[in-house]
């Protein structure tokens, strides 16, 4: 311990040099000895982890003496790494290439993807949400091709080999440090509870600094990962450094699984036994304790135990470009596989747990490589099942499907955490994963004990999460388990089986397919018998869960369509046949039901999983599969069978009967008609659904695409995402490819992005072409995807206005019928459906039903029935003949009982109905004779008791005893409904009809004409026509088409449309039949009504929209316009949009308009240049804020109050640049009472809202524009219009007077402030609410804060900023005239009423009034005041208008314009002459007198455009002014006339100049006194200034605010941000966001940039912070789009976020 002692006095890069010295020596023993007493003291497990003394040494010692940077630097150049390895977490932004990557999960980081060569490749750029590495280099996972520049070369084999003695001391003090962290691991660990979560986070906390270093050090390069491989994974150096090898039993941890001796481990629900595994007799290592050999396992194992911490987790995965490394880890992670999976399961943190797992998985089993490895070497498969298999098996229920009672099937229970949460998610992936390996998936094919063992794992999903459909009370609690059931049987057994199904494609993989087939069909049948299925279901059960069922169908599927193998050699026996189908047909039964509301009690859940069960993302392995199968099976079992149990499940036998009148014992009325419809559509789409049954990858991508753009316009990332794939990313067709594209643009037109009347804009959407809508559209695949009912509506309503547009057909069309794909041989059989007599007599029934108005028949039946009509005659099947007397029809075949008669029916009909004989029969013998002749020849049809017969034909066929076990069930124990029902008694009906004659009358009835169709219409048919069209056009289509397939039918049209006879009304249709009927008449002609009026509200709200949001307002809005006609009326009248009223704005009862007060800085944001500034994309690019208009008045008014009196600058500038206040409003008024009731309602109204009720924000009762205060409308004067506004004669010496007078008046005002009204409170309200508006600093700028002056400023600066903000919403100049978008928006009326009466409580000094120095000559010799040419001119007139009495008479406001035009024109003469140099100055004095002021070295054009340019903000300015306060027009005129167009109409000219004469600037002059002496009076106020020149040299003009420029690829803007730190907080922002106006990058909803936020207000109060990501919802790169971005832009200038945006909200600059 001395002689350890001694080096720890010493300098520690001193010992470490020492050491190294002796190390290198031949006799190495001293040295060694030496080390290990410094390590036992450094490295002693008794010292607290946190001390970062043994930490520095061990730097030191490393670095054998050196600076440890110098050290890394050296040892980083010997690095000879060929991968890249870059290890990153979630949140990271990396690539994936499809097209370079041989496995689906490659990915890469941006710099090698960006170094490689991936031009038209298919990629995408994601955020990662579990982590990952780089695969650049790794050619198992993708092709060389894509490797970057730098690993495609290979740089790092030309290394040279490392010197020995530079690695010498890491490899002897490492592996003492690396068994350090574990001792402290295993001292630190406790077994979990929360108390004990928490001091396991302390032991990780404390570790960070020792596991950071072991992560550094795996960053210096192949060389040090060598040595780390070295000591990780030698077994010699973990037996020397642990002396004793750690064997981990059960005291200290869990094991991963009991032994199999184990008597607790055959305990499980319901005592049910394991499952035999076979794993456990084939590898005993599954289920053995963990015994540790090298370091590497124990620390997966702590790293396990600990709930994969970060740091330790990037550890291990840093260390994976190292080969050896990786065969190793990959090896010991499988071994603890089974130990993650307990782990993973107990965690609190499983989320977190679970993306670290996959972030280590998706490494190790993504090489294919090191995956087949790993499966021969460590039984990977077995693991991954037998895992997965007692995962599932810790929640297992009974099952309460079929047989409740004796079940001994056991099913996942969906409520446990561990599907909830997808707890499994991880365990699946990884399966997934290896699976998609094809040298894997072979293994696992050719495994049959696997394969039955993951048959058992299906099983458990197999009807999981049961519902039982509720019948008295609605249900208390919705259970919301089918989000987990779907989820998990998507990713736990479909998603493996679309693995499994890509490696069957082809011949030679035709045994793997008949194995899972036959096991399949084993398990099914241990189901069957588990549940006790017989061959009824249970009524009101269904689960949405068969996935045996489904694997199954896809394996047929793919056996018959891949691999060319023979249907019947896959199929069972006809038992089992029939037993198969009764589930999925039940799901078909249950769709119906629930869409029928029969379910209702049940809650919306139950709706949610019928939408679920048709979904893009799950259709592909849940309705598609079912369909098939049922399919199959249908062309297999007796076609009078299958169609039987079809009505029976469906429950609408009762309905098929001829007579008016029946009893259904389980559906209501209103019931049986959706039932119907929905047993008819689902027989057309099982007969007509070609999806496996003959169609290729690209005819079902086509239909698909067609079905979903029929429904509506779609964008494209909507396309893609509702386009069914198959969910293993490797099968099939993937969105994205090129055929996806190819097909797209064959059968969609692209609509360009277009603007909506309210300036947003619609996104570019794909619309069906007109030929698709002709040919292709398929309203059968359109039911069958549509999620929304109204979806098959809307794709109706769109292909009716195709056809009224292109002028095929004008009415009310029917869905098209559509030739189908051929059937492939094998399934030939299904057409056996369309010609069975059991399906004759339904349509013949329906016909007839229809025909004679029964009850519940509706326009779909007889669609459907049409349609399937259609399709028999369309697939013709041989006929069989059938000679029995009670056959109702001679044979099978449609085409030849079409024409067949039926002449008597026998029905069994309650007493009452109208068919029921009174009278007694007839006594004569040759009508009772013919009577017994027709109780003969009637026909007895019965759907239940046929599909018994048949059933019990086919059992007895294959298996004579089971016919003991079959119990058909009689009617008797059917639930009876309360009520005794009449009795049923037998009828006979006389039809005399065929379906051919009842098709030929049906027609006559839809035409409402006798003789529709002439015996010789046949001759004069235009085929051509059929194609579109309603119910008359589908009836003929199907006559031509019996017509041409036989000459029989033919004639037989012929003859009955010859004997035209009208339709034959019901024999007695009582009048309580016709109450019903009329009763469903009425019920449906509201409905229609109701449509037809909600589509009218509809269509007037849009108008109205368009109408209030539109640009161009119309010329009849003059009371719109609140500035002219308000002063001319005695009394202006306002409509309340609250209570209705109309009435004027009173004192007592102030009427307001709807305002939206928004804090803006587009005018600080001007600049003097047009061109945009371009966002900095590189470090070299800056933008200097120093140029805006905001900055350039900050400097003006700063350098003021260095030499003059505050209160004089704060009068001679207008502030508000960057945040001031705009007032817009939608034109809408209210009652100020109404609005606080309003108000009111809004606070307690529960309903989630997009604004903030208590920051006074709501959106406008009438229009629901957003607003956020209520302005005060003055109430109306009667004043005489004409004297007020009358021209004046006076003389300027009179009008200049009294406006001093009147300036003198100033503290007059009508409305007495002694006296508070309500009118007076509500505009103090609205003054506070315009200061809230902005934020402090920007109302502040006084030396004094809480000077009045200050208050005084901002009143006037606000009505300023408005001028100015609309002046640039009319694009900068007053050229357009009229009224404008910004005009509509305008209040400046109101708003300069409310400011005008506050700001005449502030006096001015008469001495300092700026109007004696403008008008007088005086003697002040004082230098307070700020001189006259340093003054703003605008805000002058803007102080002397809001200070004077209102109304101000037109003479006066004139006379003030006059005066400050002087003072503009002497401001822009001697700005003009600080900007001449000395020779020019001498030659301007020489010339002459003023007068003469064009005559100089300037050319006299130019001079004079300078003195008008300068000039014309003044008058812009003075001119709207002019046009708010009198309503005078502004008239329109061109850019060159604009100047003498205003001096006109401001009357600083007499009448407009002929275009021949010249406008001169100084011919606008009009003096109160002596020109020459006040230029005199006022340029001796700066004579003798420092920074005169500066203040002199003012320039008012300034170009359109413009967003920052953008390159056209964001990519670049985004390579460069996002990496970059935040410019408050310095960290690098998780969501990074952008401002467009200044280029500030902050944190998005970061609460470190709130303060940054605020400071940045400027930009970020007009919505210019957008978030930060360059790729579409696809990961695709977006590109600039021009238009838009100058919408945008247009939005941010005019202040029209709020309106048209509305699904953003407001950020209250909390960016």
């Amino acid at each position: 311990m001395m002689a350890a002692s001694q080096p720890l006095r010493r300098d520690k890069s001193a010992t470490a040099a020492h050491l190294k010295a002796d190390l290198a020596r031949t006799d190495t023993s001293s040295g060694l000895r030496q080390l290990q007493e410094l390590l036992d003291v450094v490295l002693n497990p008794e010292n607290p982890a946190a001390d970062t003394e043994a930490l520095d040494w061990c730097k030191c010692l490393i670095a054998g003496g050196e600076g440890f940077e110098e050290f890394c630097k050296t040892v980083r150049s010997y690095d000879n790494a060929t991968l890249c390895g870059l290890v990153w977490t979630a949140n990271f932004v990396a690539y994936r290439c499809r097209t370079c990557g041989i496995s689906p999960c490659m990915s890469l980081c941006a710099e090698c993807f960006n170094n490689g060569d991936h031009t038209g490749h298919d990629f995408n750029m994601f955020r990662s949400q579990a982590g990952g590495a780089c695969d650049c280099g790794d050619g198992n996972v993708m092709r060389e091709s894509g490797f970057c520049r730098r690993h495609r070369l290979r740089t790092g084999e030309n290394v040279p080999s490392i010197p020995r003695d530079l690695l010498l001391m890491s490899e002897m003090v490492l592996p003492r440090f690396i068994l350090c962290i574990i001792q402290y691991l295993r001292d630190g660990y406790v077994e979990q509870d929360t108390a004990a979560e928490r001091d396991l986070q302390k032991v990780l906390q404390q570790l960070e600094p020792q596991i950071s270093f072991l992560e550094e050090l795996t960053k210096m390069g192949g060389a040090m990962r060598t040595v780390l491989t070295k000591i990780l994974t030698n077994q010699q150096t973990f037996k020397d450094y642990c002396k004793i090898v750690f064997f981990l039993i059960s005291g200290i941890i869990y094991l991963s699984f009991k032994s199999q001796e184990d008597p607790d481990s055959g305990q499980s629900v319901g005592q049910r036994k394991r499952v035999k595994l076979s794993s456990s007799t084939k590898d005993p290592r599954i289920i053995e304790s963990l015994k540790h050999k090298c370091f590497l396992e124990e620390l997966l194992f702590w790293t396990i135990k600990y709930e994969f911490p970060q740091k330790m987790v990037t550890f291990l995965l840093n260390m994976l470009p190292d080969q050896d490394y990786k065969i190793t880890f990959t090896k010991t992670f499988v071994q603890h596989y089974a130990f993650i999976m307990k782990t993973l399961m107990k965690s609190h943190e499983s989320d977190t747990m679970s993306n670290r797992i996959v972030h280590i998985s998706v490494q190790l089993f993504s090489n294919e490589e090191l995956a087949r490895h790993v499966t021969e070497e460590c039984q990977l498969l077995d693991i991954m099942v037998t895992v997965l298999l007692y995962m599932m098996e810790s929640c297992l229920i009974k099952s309460e499907l079929q047989d409740e009672e004796h079940s001994r099937h056991v099913v996942v229970n969906c409520s446990e955490a561990l599907l909830k949460n997808n707890t499994y998610w991880p365990l699946v992936s990884d399966f997934i994963n290896i699976l998609s390996h094809q040298s894997v998936a072979k293994k696992f094919l050719e495994d049959h004990s696997l394969l039955m063992l993951w048959m058992s794992f299906v099983s458990f999903f197999q009807g999981m999460n049961l519902n039982k459909r509720e019948l008295n009370e609605h249900v208390e609690f919705e259970s919301q388990t089918y989000y987990a059931a779907f989820a998990a049987e998507l990713e736990a057994c479909a998603q493996p089986m679309w693995g499994l199904l890509t490696h069957c494609k082809v011949k030679e993989t035709q045994e793997y397919t008949k194995t899972v087939v036959r096991y399949c069909l084993e398990t099914l049948q241990i189901w069957f018998d588990a549940i006790g299925f017989i061959d009824e279901p249970s009524p009101n059960q269904v689960t949405f869960h068969l996935p045996l069922h489904r694997y199954y169908a896809m394996f047929l599927s793919k056996a018959i369509k891949c691999q060319g193998l023979d249907l019947d050699s896959l199929l069972p026996d006809q038992e089992m046949l029939m037993k198969i189908m009764v589930h999925p047909l039940q799901i078909q039964a249950s769709l119906s039901e629930i869409h029928s509301n029969m379910w209702v009690r049940n809650g919306l859940q139950i709706k949610g999983q019928a939408m679920t069960y048709v979904q893009s993302h799950f259709c592909n392995s849940m309705i598609d599969p079912d369909i098939y199968l049922l399919q199959v099976c249908a062309s297999r079992l007796d076609p009078d069978y299958f169609i039987s149990s079809v009505f029976e499940r469906f429950k609408v036998v009762d309905l098929l009967t001829m007579a008016s009148q029946h009893q259904n014992a389980v559906l209501d009325s209103e019931q049986e008609r959706p039932m119907l419809e929905g047993a008819l559509t689902f027989l057309v789409i099982l007969t007509s659904l070609r999806i496996h049954l003959g169609m290729t990858d690209d005819e079902i991508l086509r239909s698909e695409m067609v079905s979903q753009l029929c429904m509506n316009d779609r964008t494209h990332s909507a396309l893609l995402d509702l386009i069914p794939e198959n969910p293993n990313p490797k099968s099939g067709i993937v969105p994205g490819s090129c055929s996806f594209e190819e097909m797209l643009s064959a059968v969609a037109d692209f609509k360009a992005p277009v603007f909506e009347p309210g300036g947003s804009m619609q996104q570019g959407m794909y619309t069906p072409k007109a030929e698709v809508w002709e040919k292709e559209f398929d309203p059968i695949m359109v039911v069958l995807r549509t999620v929304y009912r109204r979806d098959v509506q809307s794709a109706m309503d769109r292909y009716s206005a195709f056809l009224k547009q292109s002028g095929v057909h004008t009415g009310n069309p029917w869905p098209p019928y559509k030739e189908r794909t051929p059937l492939h041989p094998c399934y030939k059989g299904l057409i056996k459906l369309l010609h069975c007599k059991t399906l004759h007599i339904v349509i013949f029934t329906l016909l007839y039903k229809i025909w004679m108005d029964h009850q519940n028949m509706s326009e779909h039946v007889l669609c459907m029935v049409l349609y399937l009509i259609e399709l028999g005659l369309d697939n013709q099947e041989p006929c069989i003949e059938e000679h029995c007397h009670d056959s109702w029809f001679p044979g099978t075949n449609l085409l030849s009982n079409l024409h067949h008669v039926i002449n008597f029916v026998r029905v069994r009909v309650p007493e009452t109905a109208p068919e029921v004989k009174r009278e007694a029969p007839p006594s004569t013998s040759s009508e009772a004779s013919s009577y017994g002749q027709n109780l003969r020849e009637a026909q007895v049809f019965s759907l239940v008791a046929e599909r018994r017969r048949k059933f019990q034909e086919i059992i007895n066929r294959s298996n004579t005893e089971a016919a003991q076990v079959v119990r058909p069930k009689s009617s008797s124990t059917r639930w009876v409904p309360p009520g005794t029902p009449p009795q049923l008694v037998t009828e006979i009906l006389e039809i005399r009809e065929s379906m051919l004659s009842l098709l030929i009358k049906l027609h006559q009835k839809m035409s409402s004409r006798q003789n529709s169709l002439s015996a010789s219409w046949l001759e004069d048919m235009d085929t051509s026509r059929h194609a579109h069209g309603d119910g008359i056009t589908a009836i003929e289509r199907i006559l031509t088409k019996a017509a041409t397939r036989s000459c029989q039918i033919k004639r037989s049209i012929q003859d009955i449309c010859g004997k035209v006879c009208p339709p034959v009304p019901p024999k007695k249709n009582s009048p309580t039949d016709k109450k019903a009927m009329d009763k469903e008449e009425r019920r449906q002609r509201a409905r229609e009504r109701q449509q037809k009026l909600l589509a009218e509200f509809a269509s007037r709200q849009k108008s109205f929209m368009e109408t209030a949001m539109d640009v161009e307002p119309p010329d009849t809005e003059a009371a719109m316009d609140l500035g002219a006609s308000e002063v001319m009326e005695s009394e202006v009248l306002y409509d309340c949009v609250i209570c209705g009223q109309s009435g004027p704005s009173t004192e007592d009862r102030p009427t307001g308009l709807v305002v939206l007060l928004q804090a803006s800085s587009v005018l600080g944001h001007r600049c003097k240049n047009k061109e945009a500034k371009k966002l900095p994309t590189s470090d070299e690019e800056h933008i200097y804020p120093a140029d805006t208009c905001g900055v350039a008045h900050d400097v003006r008014l700063t350098l003021m109050q260095r030499f003059f009196k505050d209160s004089s600058c704060l009068q001679s500038v207008s502030i508000g640049w960057d945040g001031g206040v705009y007032v817009q409003t939608c034109g809408h008024t209210l009652h100020i009472d109404c609005h606080k009731s309003y108000m009111e309602s809004l606070r307690n109204d529960q309903v989630l809202q997009g604004f903030s009720v208590d920051k006074g924000e709501f959106t406008c009762p009438l229009c629901r524009q957003f607003a956020n205060s209520v302005l005060p409308c003055r109430p109306g004067r009667s004043t005489e219009a004409g004297a007020w506004h009358a021209p004046t004669n006076k003389k300027m010496c009179v009008l200049v007077k009294e406006v001093e007078d009147l300036q003198d008046k100033l503290g007059l005002f009508p409305v007495s402030f002694t006296t508070e009204t309500n009118l007076s409170k509500e505009m103090e309200l609205v003054i506070k609410d315009i200061k809230n508006t902005t934020q402090k600093k920007y109302m502040d700028y006084g030396k004094n804060p809480a000077s009045p002056d200050n208050d005084f400023l901002f009143m006037y600066s606000v009505a300023r900023t408005n001028l100015e903000l609309e002046l640039v919403h009319r694009g900068g100049n007053l050229c357009s005239g009229g009224a404008s978008a910004a005009a509509k928006r305008s209040c400046l009326n109101q708003l300069f009423h409310v400011l005008a009466m506050h700001m005449r409580l502030y006096s001015i000094d008469s001495a300092y009034n700026p109007w004696t120095r403008l008008t007088q000559i005086t003697q002040n010799k004082e230098r307070p005041e700020v001189p006259m040419l340093f003054r703003d001119v605008p805000s002058l007139l803007i102080i002397f208008v809001l200070t004077m009495p209102q109304p101000l008479r037109k003479e006066h406001f004139t006379c003030v314009v006059k005066m400050l035009y002087n003072l503009q024109f002497i401001q822009a003469v001697a700005a003009l002459s600080t900007r001449l140099s000395p020779e020019e100055r001498q030659a301007w004095s020489t010339s002459g007198a003023l007068k003469k002021v064009q005559v100089n070295v300037w050319s006299p054009q130019s001079i004079e455009f300078s003195l008008q340019q300068f000039c014309l903000p003044f008058l812009r300015l003075s001119c709207l002014l002019q046009h708010h306060l009198y309503g005078d027009n502004l008239t329109g005129c061109s850019e060159e006339e604009e100047f003498s167009s205003l001096a006109v109409c401001l009357g600083l000219l007499p009448s407009a100049p002929q275009p021949s004469n010249t406008v001169h600037s100084a011919s606008c002059l009009e003096w109160a006194v002596s020109a020459f002496d006040s230029v005199t009076q006022w340029c001796a106020e700066v004579r003798g200034l420092t920074h005169m020149q500066t203040l002199l040299d003012q320039d008012p003009q300034w170009a359109a605010s413009r967003l920052l420029q953008l390159p056209d690829n964001y990519n670049i803007i985004f390579q460069y941000y996002h990496r970059k730190a935040c410019t408050s907080c310095k960290k690098v922002p998780k969501d990074p966001a952008l401002c467009l106006v200044c280029g500030a990058f902050v944190c998005l909803k970061g609460v470190c940039c709130k303060h940054f936020c605020e400071s940045y207000a400027a930009c970020h109060f007009s919505h210019s912070c957008f978030p930060l990501w360059p790729f579409s919802s696809r990961g695709k790169p977006l590109f600039l789009c021009e238009e838009r971005y100058r919408v945008l832009e247009q939005q941010w200038v005019s202040h029209t976020f709020d309106h048209i945006n509305k699904r953003w909200g407001p950020h209250y600059n909390g960016l």
